[in-house]
């Protein structure tokens, strides 16, 4: 087989009818800078949406869960122990929030293969007190330098840094609904009442923003020790511990096996956000069924276009043939045209996708749910131009063979003397 013929033959006849062969090559480009485009978009946008939960989510989350006392005093009486005992208006048995050894226990976490981190947290209610306001509130007490790490705390702060948290033993970040309420500033100070009646002036170091409104008008972020002091604990007091994975899917088994090892309630990430991960699967499947439909539409578009073309060059085919050309090699000639479209077409696709995939990555978007983010997400992953490399070149396949198969079979006998 001649493949310098071959091919001199399919740049003949592609240039000879320009004008279809830049429409074919123009289909091509549409789908896959359109597939390229859409799945940059709509997964930048899922990413940011999963952010919003995975972000600020524990994979897993241990702490003392309150309630009943499964064994009630009329159990323990053998003649009720045959019957069915109805008790009304159980309490919850007494019990502490904190967590007993926990120290050791973070320790133990974050030696274990696929912890990418623990760390402890202390929750305690609070009134926040300026002037004459008294606002109803909780403070957390963390350790603002591994909660930036494993939590992006960060991307939450908008104004002021999160390290200065750390260098200031008495700060606080304070949340933008209880700022915006009590028109604080950074630098003020405010004051927070404890259960126990104790007052705290803690100085504003920075403003955290969720983009929740019930969230930011009574959460705020202290130093732990600070946390601690409010609630009058010692330095070993913890009321939550948050664990990080490498490997988000094996926080169902780890937190199972820290239940049953150390009497507490984890909780892990699939379980507390069920619902979340049954929406990103749907809008994955979305994404993708749209992408996908795009390039089979433009698949359909370049059969079209070549099944014409061949009938078209109906008589060109006669000729090759009566000059010794096998039906192989008309084939070829065939395959090539459309392989040589849909590596121009897919070229330009993948240009045209990267250009307006950039482009809408300088558009202007704001939220509050992000206020760090300025712009619109867009996620340039390279394996969707691999997707749409190998879609041009496939699709392009495809759609050339099946006509080139029909004239592989023309007899030139047949269209001679239909001539």
């Amino acid at each position: 087989m001649n493949w310098p013929t071959i091919l001199g033959i399919s740049k003949t006849h592609l240039r000879s009818r320009l004008k279809q062969s830049s429409v074919a090559a123009l289909g091509v480009t549409f789908g896959i800078g359109t597939f390229i485009t859409l799945a940059s978009f709509m997964t930048g946008l899922n990413g940011l949406l999963d952010g919003l939960i995975l972000n600020r989510t524990p994979h897993i989350h241990i702490y003392n869960k309150l309630e009943p006392t499964e064994q009630q005093p009329i159990t323990l009486i053998d003649q009720f122990s045959s019957g069915i005992n109805i008790i009304h208006s159980i309490k919850p048995k007494k019990s502490q929030v904190r967590i007993h050894n926990a120290l050791p226990l973070i320790q133990y976490l974050r030696d274990q293969e696929g912890v990418r981190g623990a760390i402890a947290q202390v929750q305690a209610q609070v009134f926040y007190l300026a002037g004459s306001i008294e606002l109803n509130g909780v403070v957390f007490g963390i350790d603002v330098m591994e909660e930036t790490r494993l939590f992006n705390i960060g991307d939450y702060v908008i104004e002021g840094d999160p390290k200065d948290l750390a260098r200031t033993s008495n700060g606080i970040i304070l949340g933008a609904g209880v700022a915006k309420k009590m028109s604080l500033k950074i630098g003020d100070r405010v004051q927070l009442s404890s259960v126990n009646g104790g007052l705290f002036p803690l100085k504003i170091v920075g403003f955290y923003q969720s983009g929740l409104a019930e969230i930011d008008d009574v959460q705020s972020y202290v130093n732990l020790a600070t946390a601690q002091g409010i609630l009058g604990k010692g330095n070993d007091y913890i009321s939550d511990i948050n664990v990080k994975l490498y490997d988000m899917e094996e926080a169902p088994l780890l937190a199972s096996q820290i239940s049953n090892q150390y009497d507490l309630t984890a909780i892990d990430i699939k379980t507390a956000n069920a619902q979340f991960e049954t929406g990103t699967q749907i809008r994955n499947i979305i994404t993708y069924a749209v992408s996908i439909t795009l390039l089979v539409v433009a698949g359909f578009g370049i059969y079209n276009i070549l099944n014409m073309m061949i009938y078209e060059k109906m008589n060109d085919i006669a000729i090759l043939k009566a000059t010794g050309f096998s039906g192989k090699d008309v084939k070829m000639i065939f395959i090539s045209e459309a392989l040589i479209i849909g590596l121009i077409g897919g070229a330009l696709g993948l240009l045209i996708g990267y250009g307006l995939s950039v482009g809408i990555s300088y558009i202007p978007f704001e939220t509050d749910a992000l206020p760090t983010v300025k712009t619109f997400p867009v996620n340039n992953d390279p394996i969707f131009y691999l997707i749409g490399t190998v879609f041009a070149l496939v699709a392009t396949f495809f759609a050339g063979y099946l006509p080139a198969t029909k004239a592989e079979k023309v007899d030139p006998v047949d269209i001679i003397r239909g001539q």
